[in-house]
C-alpha cells in the first residue's frame, strides 16, 4: 500500500523540480539557429546571465553540466604544469581539483572537513608563505551539495586580498547561483562558473562560465585550451560560435522562460524565500536531533547553506530505508548521502523551483517515515517549520 499519487517530487539537489511554465516553453519548434530571433535569444540570455553573477566581465553558455564547466574554467586560465589551491570543504571542490590534475595542473588540497566551511584566515596564511607566487588559480565551491556547507565568499576574497596575492580567485556557484546573493565584481572573483539543473530551475545540459579582464588576460598565455572549451573560439560575427556548433535551442527556450520567472518574482524575493524555507527546514531537522540519531552535518549553524540540508544518520540506522520508504510510498524523492557521507546520510533541497506547500509537504513526508521505520526521533518537527514560517512571513 501507498500513499502517492502522479509524479514523483524531487526534493534531491539536482536535477530539481521544474516550474510547468519551464517544461511548456521547450514543447515549440526549434528556431532557424541563423535567424535573427536566434541571436537576439542568445545576446539577451548572456546579459541575463552577467547580472546574476553581477559581473561586468564576459559570460559563456556551454552545452554541458557542471563538470564540464570545470573544465572550461580550467582550460582558459591556466598552462600545464600551473599550480592551483583547492579549499576543501566537502566533495565538489575537491572534485574540481581532480579535474585540474587530470588536466595537467598542479594541485594542492588546502585541508578542510566535511562539517565545517573553509577558514579564510587559513587561506591567508597558505597564500603569505607562497612568497614565490606559485599558486596561479584558488578554487572553491560556495555551496557543496554534498556537506550542506555554505562558505563565505566574500570574506576567502577578503583573505586573498589581505595576503597581496596574485592568484586567479575561481568560485563554483553550482548550487547557489539564483538562489543565494553573489556579487562577482564585488567580492574581486575573476572566474565563476554554474549549471542549469539547480537553482536556475533548467534541465540539465547547460554550463555557464564569468570571466573578468584578469581571467580573460590570463586566457591569452594558457596552453590548456581546446577548440570547444577555449573562450577566443566562442568570439567572432558567426553566431553559432556561441556554442562551437548547433545551439541546445530547446534548452534555451527552458532557461529564456527561467529567468523570466526570476526576474517576475524580483531576485532579492528569491533569496528571502530561500531564506526562509532553509531556515524552515533547519527548523524540521533541529526538534528530530533530540532523539539522537538525526542531525545536522555542518556543526556551526552560520555555515549551513540555504539551498540544501545535509542530514546525519547514526546509532545504527541506514538512511537508506529512509530515502527508500519517502520514494516507494509517498512519491519524495530525498538526495542520497554521497562522497564521505554514503550510507551516513540523507539531504533536503530547498533550492530553485520552491515554496511553503513543497517544503512542508516533504517534511511531512520525512516524519511520516521516520514513524513508520520506528526511527528515534524529537517530536514535532513539522510543527517547528510550520510555527516558524508563520512568525517570519508577515501578513
Amino acid at each position: 500500500m501507498t500513499i502517492r499519487a502522479g509524479r514523483e517530487f524531487l526534493a534531491t539537489p539536482g536535477p530539481t523540480t521544474m516550474p510547468d511554465e519551464v517544461l511548456r516553453a521547450m514543447h515549440r519548434p526549434a528556431l532557424d539557429i541563423y535567424s535573427r530571433q536566434m541571436t537576439d535569444l542568445t545576446e539577451g540570455l548572456l546579459h541575463d546571465l552577467a547580472k546574476l553573477f553581477a559581473t561586468k566581465g564576459k559570460t559563456y553558455t556551454y552545452i554541458s553540466n557542471g563538470h564540464g564547466a570545470w573544465e572550461a574554467v580550467l582550460s582558459n586560465v591556466l598552462s600545464r604544469g600551473d599550480k592551483i589551491l583547492v579549499l576543501e570543504s566537502g566533495r565538489f571542490a575537491v572534485g574540481w581539483g581532480h579535474a585540474a590534475s587530470l588536466m595537467g595542473a598542479d594541485v594542492e588540497v588546502l585541508k578542510g572537513d566535511w562539517r565545517r566551511a573553509v577558514r579564510p584566515d587559513q587561506v591567508e596564511e597558505r597564500l603569505q608563505r607562497d612568497k614565490e607566487h606559485t599558486i596561479k588559480a584558488i578554487v572553491v565551491v560556495q555551496v557543496d551539495t554534498a556537506s550542506g556547507v555554505w562558505n563565505d565568499i566574500e570574506a576567502i576574497g577578503k583573505a586573498i586580498k589581505a595576503a597581496r596575492h596574485p592568484a586567479l580567485y575561481m568560485v563554483d556557484t553550482v548550487a547557489s547561483l539564483g538562489c543565494m546573493p553573489f556579487e562577482m565584481d564585488k567580492w574581486g572573483i575573476d572566474v565563476a562558473m554554474s549549471g542549469s539543473q539547480k537553482g536556475m530551475m533548467t534541465p540539465p545540459g547547460l554550463g555557464f562560465v564569468a570571466a573578468n579582464d584578469r581571467a580573460l588576460e590570463a586566457h591569452k598565455k594558457a596552453n590548456m585550451a581546446t577548440p570547444y572549451w577555449s573562450w577566443s573560439e566562442r568570439e567572432g560575427s558567426e553566431h553559432y560560435r556561441k556554442y562551437a556548433g548547433t545551439a541546445p535551442v530547446h534548452l534555451l527556450f527552458a532557461l529564456r522562460q527561467a529567468i523570466d520567472l526570476i526576474h517576475e518574482e524580483g531576485l532579492e524575493n528569491v533569496f528571502k524565500r530561500h531564506r526562509l524555507l532553509a531556515e524552515a527546514a533547519r527548523r524540521a531537522v533541529a526538534s528530530w536531533s533530540e532523539g539522537l540519531v538525526l542531525g545536522f552535518n555542518i556543526a556551526e549553524p552560520g555555515e549551513r547553506s540555504d539551498t540544501v540540508t545535509t542530514v546525519t544518520m547514526g546509532n545504527g540506522h541506514n538512511p537508506l530505508a529512509l530515502e527508500r520508504y519517502c520514494k516507494e510510498k509517498c512519491g519524495v524523492v530525498l538526495g542520497t548521502g554521497i562522497g564521505d557521507l554514503q550510507g551516513q546520510a540523507f539531504r533536503i533541497a530547498h533550492m530553485g523551483h520552491i515554496n511553503a506547500p513543497m517544503l512542508l509537504g516533504t517534511l511531512g513526508v520525512i516524519e511520516v517515515a521516520l514513524n513508520a521505520l520506528r526511527i528515534p526521533h524529537g517530536k514535532g518537527g513539522l510543527e517547528a517549520a510550520v510555527s516558524y514560517l508563520g512568525e517570519a512571513v508577515e501578513a
